[in-house]
């Protein structure tokens, strides 16, 4: 006696066919993307000599050519004032000043800066003798947990220099007159300093006081 055609046990094996030949292609098309994934990074990394001035101190360092500013100032040449905090350019703890201006430093490569002037939170005062803006920040208590401190003041003593050269913000009413010292044009340049423990309006208060305005 002949089966149907449509037998309930041809279909049964006809779909185990299907199946079985459906898995076996898809694992076959997705060995390349599985074998890419897994292999193992062989090559040596470029180590490369970079030169610059730190803190007013010629440094010479030999760096794989991947290291950031910020882990060849922490790592390399211990100046932990500078902080890791996001790591993604968002929060402004790491902020240094180079050749005068400020710049992420986890966001740049540190072979990027051979022959650079480079200033962190060391190199602006001690504590036997502060600099004026870290001076400021004691009197108006322009930080809590201090984390964020090293960052925020060098960036502070930069927008004082961007103002006194005349540089504009998004909030400066004239384009090509003198930038004014207001509360509403700091907030703006700080805007890259994150402060968790939220001493914006202390911080505004001890830049104000440097730039020789009243608070």
């Amino acid at each position: 006696m002949k089966c149907h055609p449509f037998h309930p046990r041809e279909l049964d094996l006809s779909r185990r066919d299907v199946l079985i030949g459906t898995a076996a292609s898809v694992a076959v098309t997705a060995v390349p993307s599985i074998a890419y994934a897994q292999t193992p990074a062989t090559a040596d990394p470029v180590i490369s000599k970079v030169s610059f001035e730190v803190n007013g101190e010629a440094r010479e360092l030999e760096l794989d050519t991947r290291t950031t500013l910020l882990d060849a100032l922490r790592e390399h040449l211990h100046l932990t004032g500078t902080k890791k905090g996001c790591d993604h350019g968002q929060c402004g703890a790491c902020t240094v000043i180079v050749d005068g201006r400020r710049i992420n430093s986890c966001l740049t490569l540190a072979v990027m800066h051979d022959g650079d002037s480079i200033t962190t939170i060391e190199g602006l005062g001690t504590p036997q003798n502060l600099h004026p803006m870290q001076a400021a920040f004691v009197k108006h208590d322009g930080y809590q947990c201090g984390y964020c401190t090293p960052g925020q003041i060098c960036s502070a003593v930069a927008v004082l220099g961007e103002i006194k050269a005349g540089i504009p913000s998004h909030v400066s009413a004239d384009l090509v007159g003198s930038p004014q010292m207001t509360a509403v044009e700091l907030r703006e340049r700080m805007s890259g300093n994150i402060c968790r423990c939220g001493a914006y309006s202390n911080i505004v208060d001890a830049i104000t006081e440097v730039a020789g305005r009243p608070a």
